[in-house]
């Protein structure tokens, strides 16, 4: 039975892994971090929202929580003083694009010319400079590993297993049962603060940090969570 078990969770995460375009995984990818300590990164991809991201920003204040906001550099553009509070209270902006093109549709070139318009927009804005890139769609080759590299940016995905798909408004409850029911420690949890109503992810927010918390998790940002594990 456990070996069935482990190559059900070994099928499970190859899966997962050729959703991305790279042909084989990548060391320089980081998708979670080992740790013994219980660290965890809550990331937000698609922002800044003028309705939820404020939020969002609320209820990490209350609980003393450190997110990455993974965003658009048209969004930044579009309601910079967000993304001015982002970095005031804390949390790590991240550059996600300029305008969300997955790699499939467009070239290497193309998305890293988003990229570093992006950088160009958040320091502009925030006078601060990313150091990590979440590719739209999780979708990556070499080519823009290699690119981004040479740019200094870290590439972060996610746990594969804690993909809430809160962007589907899958309900709450499914939201809160993705992030609880297989936490562990060195986790780099994916939710959106994107264009529209995000309204279950919030909710969702309000019973999944203190839970974690009272479980005695630390909430990092992404940078955070990486360097504290790597001494």
């Amino acid at each position: 039975m456990t070996k069935i078990l482990l190559k059900l969770g070994m099928c499970i995460l190859l899966l997962c892994l050729s959703t991305a375009a790279s042909s084989r995984p990548n060391s320089e990818v980081v998708w979670n971090v080992h740790t013994d300590q219980k660290l965890i990164a809550l990331t937000f991809d698609d922002g800044p929202n003028p309705v939820y991201t404020p939020q969002i920003l609320d209820l990490l204040k209350a609980y003393d929580a450190k997110a990455t906001f993974f965003v658009l550099g048209k969004r930044v553009q579009m309601y910079p003083a967000l993304a001015i509070r982002e970095v005031n209270e804390g949390h790590e902006i991240a550059n996600h694009t300029f305008d969300h093109h997955y790699l499939k549709n467009v070239s290497s070139q193309k998305l890293m010319d988003e990229i570093r318009q992006t950088q160009d927009i958040i320091f502009d804005i925030t006078e601060q400079t990313p150091h990590v890139f979440r590719p739209p769609g999780g979708f990556y080759n070499e080519a823009l590993l290699q690119m981004t590299q040479e740019d200094k940016l870290t590439v972060v995905m996610w746990s594969w297993y804690q993909d809430t798909k809160d962007w589907k408004r899958p309900g709450v409850d499914k939201i809160v049962h993705t992030v609880l029911s297989n936490v562990h420690n060195g986790d780099i949890i994916l939710f959106h603060d994107l264009q529209g109503d995000c309204s279950q992810t919030v909710e969702a927010l309000k019973r999944i940090i203190p839970e974690l918390k009272n479980q005695g998790y630390q909430f990092l940002t992404v940078t955070d969570l990486i360097a504290r594990t790597q001494k």
